[in-house]
């Protein structure tokens, strides 16, 4: 028989013009440990603003300056599980005007966040019509040019 091991020859080492992650966009410049700490203060104020009322300022505050890059996994699921808890309190009559009241910036964070949901095996602690209602409301406003900047945006949530 022959030798197998040259299958396990990561032969992208010697190619100069392979494409590296962490060279298609700039990681958190934050600490891992400074970005979960972050994301919880983050998410002490979003149940303030929810027990206020305040759905907008909520959904501001967990769209604005997310985790992404490497190391910071806790940190994108619990923002997540944050992002679930303001879709599943907003009455879907108030949908429209919340998501007119975001920027354009937030409004692309937010489909990530849909399509994150979306992707996770059982749909997570959301039920799909709550994701999907929202993806089309989503849509209506920002247009599909907010799918295809989803899409091919490297900085995953």
């Amino acid at each position: 028989m022959s030798d197998v091991n040259f299958r396990k020859i990561d032969i992208d080492i010697y190619d100069e013009d392979v494409l590296v992650e962490t060279e298609l966009y700039d990681a958190d410049p934050r600490d891992p440990a400074q970005v979960l700490n972050d994301t919880k203060q983050k998410a002490t104020a979003v149940r303030s603003a929810l027990s206020k009322g305040d759905t907008v300022g909520a959904l501001t505050l967990v769209l604005e300056d997310p985790p992404y890059g490497p190391g910071v996994d806790e940190a994108k699921n619990l923002n997540l599980q944050t992002l679930v808890s303001i879709l599943n309190s907003t009455k879907s009559a108030e949908v429209s005007s919340v998501l007119k009241s975001l920027s354009p910036d937030a409004q692309d964070t937010l489909m990530k966040y849909l399509y994150k949901g979306m992707a996770m095996p059982g749909w997570g602690d959301v039920s799909g019509s709550v994701l999907l209602g929202w993806h089309e409301k989503l849509t209506e406003i920002a247009g599909t040019g907010c799918i295809v900047r989803v899409m091919t945006d490297r900085r995953t949530v």
